[in-house]
């Protein structure tokens, strides 16, 4: 396996639950058809007899920070798992399965699925709790319908699926591709996507910036971006939302000004078993924002 560490700049986090996610990061070769990927994730909790594990999927261009500040409310009670996604995080993107010399449409949701898929099986062994926020929502209804045996419940936390893809896909063929993404790597830029993410403008401090911005600092990050958005990234959801068959929470906020509130009613109506939760005073990401109100809800659907 690639030897794998967090960037050096990790050293600059100052927050707790920062530093404390960052500690736990941990890799683990999952195994692929004829490769294996390094895969970084975090595990934290204990294991109670009958109860299945909470695994955490990230959104698009982010990692497993996202969960720093949720993933240790919901350890009190349950075995839970944080992973980054294939292509994402701090995964390795060297492997023989993806790598930067391969055809830039190489990477695509069917790759994340059958690595998350691999991750489940291989490390956790027994079906989990599924939550995604934003991309990462996407990512979990893809992988519950096409693994449903994988996939005890779902969590949907202001969750793609209705909403189109990124527009940064429109332009992503030379020389257009690497602009782009050289314009998401200006930390202006993300100061400003952070700041549209939060409905409290003063979680974007220093310490989120970095824990937003330290992923970047891997290796073939760009070229692993590219081709995700090359590929149309998870615009096929509409026809698989319906086919949902595990017991559902939908957690929106109800300042989303990333995906706006009007998917949250849509999945409420579509997905058979949905309970659709708001979450007041807050942007698109309540897993940060309003980390204990998201954690109570939570544990309240498991129970």
């Amino acid at each position: 396996m690639a030897q794998m560490r967090l960037p050096d700049a990790a050293s600059g986090l100052t927050a707790a639950t920062s530093i404390a996610i960052a500690q736990k990061i941990q890799w683990v070769e999952v195994s692929l058809p004829d490769s294996v990927v390094a895969t970084s994730y975090v595990a934290d909790g204990s294991k109670d007899p009958g109860e299945s594990p909470l695994l955490l999927l990230h959104g698009f261009d982010s990692s497993l920070f996202e969960f720093r500040r949720l993933l240790p409310l919901l350890a009190e009670y349950r075995r839970v798992y944080a992973v980054d996604l294939l292509g994402f995080g701090f995964c390795d993107r060297t492997s023989d399965y993806l790598s930067a010399n391969r055809p830039a449409d190489q990477l695509n949701p069917e790759m994340i699925r059958a690595h998350l898929a691999a991750f489940c099986q291989q490390v956790i062994s027994e079906p989990v709790v599924l939550v995604g926020a934003s991309m990462g929502g996407g990512v979990a209804i893809d992988l519950a319908v096409s693994h449903p045996a994988l996939v005890e419940k779902l969590v949907l936390i202001d969750a793609v699926g209705f909403a189109a893809g990124p527009a940064i896909g429109k332009v992503m063929f030379p020389p257009l591709d690497r602009w782009a993404t050289n314009f998401l790597r200006n930390p202006g830029v993300r100061r400003n996507i952070s700041r549209n993410a939060y409905y409290d403008k003063s979680f974007v401090t220093p310490d989120a910036e970095l824990c937003a911005s330290l992923h970047l600092l891997m290796s073939s990050w760009q070229a692993a971006l590219i081709a995700f958005t090359k590929s149309g990234g998870y615009n096929f959801l509409r026809q698989k939302i319906p086919q949902i068959g595990q017991p559902t929470l939908v957690l929106w906020g109800r300042q989303d000004k990333i995906l706006g509130t009007k998917d949250a009613p849509k999945f409420e109506k579509t997905v058979p078993t949905c309970n659709l939760v708001w979450v007041e005073d807050c942007g698109h990401v309540p897993h940060l924002e309003k980390a204990s109100v998201t954690a109570g809800h939570i544990i309240e659907f498991l129970r």
